[in-house]
């Protein structure tokens, strides 16, 4: 039998909170150092009850595996967040990839109804480092208000 994969979630492309943390470090060094675009994704259901929240975050994280090319990364957060990481894209460049991700919650039937919040920002634009980008996409859900009714 083949041992499960430490950096994957049961076989999806979901990887581990750590592993993403490890790779987005390091990419986000490669991109500074490189002069190269980074973007950073939030995707955020709520409200969600307490006791559907996980299953909706999974949902969620998978269904945005689907969406984003193999090199881009997709991992469950804290709290319910879905972070995606796609690497060499720029802002206007993530957009399409948003649009997409929206038109996909839109149309997909979830058990419980829920909005979909998305945060985006990007290196270097919206920061250097995980923290801003991190604080950058709570601002932007807050200013945009991206979300499916």
């Amino acid at each position: 039998m083949i041992p499960s994969d430490p950096f994957l979630d049961d076989g999806s492309r979901v990887v581990t909170l750590e592993a993403f943390d490890f790779i987005f470090r390091n990419e986000l060094k490669r991109a500074v150092r490189a002069q190269n675009f980074l973007t950073l994704l939030r995707v955020e259901p709520s409200p969600v009850a307490k006791t559907d929240r996980p299953t909706v975050t999974r949902q969620l994280a998978r269904m945005v595996g689907g969406d984003v090319r193999e090199t881009d990364l997709v991992a469950e957060g804290e709290a319910g967040r879905v972070w995606v990481l796609l690497l060499d894209t720029d802002l206007r460049s993530s957009m399409s990839v948003l649009d997409r991700l929206l038109a996909r919650f839109g149309h997909y039937e979830f058990v419980t109804p829920i909005e979909v919040d998305i945060g985006v920002a990007c290196c270097p634009t919206h920061g250097t480092d995980i923290d801003s980008l991190k604080r950058a996409t709570d601002a932007r859900v807050e200013r945009d208000g991206f979300g499916i009714p």
